[in-house]
């Protein structure tokens, strides 16, 4: 099976970032937290969701648990700004991904990353590998790290 190019990016950045994993490729989706939570074998609590909402113009990108959904209010305060969510084109743009395998790592461009705390209690994650069939399993701290993201309550109590 052929590689592509958006899973070899996000490869390349996890090992500039030193993080060793695999990349794991399904052929079924993993589109979606359940989908990919049933193709891993693994609660959908540990999937990351890559989500990229606009901050006034600017592309942002939030990791949110499976189990959860992000609060574009509490969002917006931590922000500092109205949010909303981007639509597939930029999404695209912004991360050089599709909306289903929106990586964390790996974007055309830095952006804004804010964290769900919620994924602070798993010992492992998995996230999205550049393709809506592609995850890779990392440590919470090990994201944290890699995206210089910020830890924040992000989600719909």
């Amino acid at each position: 099976m052929r590689v592509s190019s958006a899973v070899e990016r996000v490869q390349a950045a996890l090992q500039e970032h030193g993080v060793r994993t695999d990349i794991l490729e399904f052929a079924q989706g993993t589109r979606t937290a359940q989908e990919a939570a049933d193709a891993v074998g693994t609660q959908v609590g540990q999937i990351v969701k890559s989500l990229v909402f606009l901050a006034g113009d600017e592309p942002v990108l939030v990791l949110v648990s499976g189990a959860h959904l992000a609060d574009t209010e509490k969002l917006g305060r931590l922000f500092g700004t109205k949010v909303k969510r981007a639509d597939a084109d930029t999404v695209r743009e912004a991360t050089g991904f599709a909306i289903g395998g929106v990586a964390p790592v790996g974007h055309i461009r830095p952006l804004r990353t804010l964290i769900d705390e919620n994924l602070l209690q798993y010992d492992v994650v998995y996230a999205a590998a550049g393709t809506p069939f592609s995850v890779f399993p990392i440590a919470p701290s090990e994201l944290v790290r890699v995206t210089g993201g910020r830890v924040a309550d992000v989600v719909v109590e």
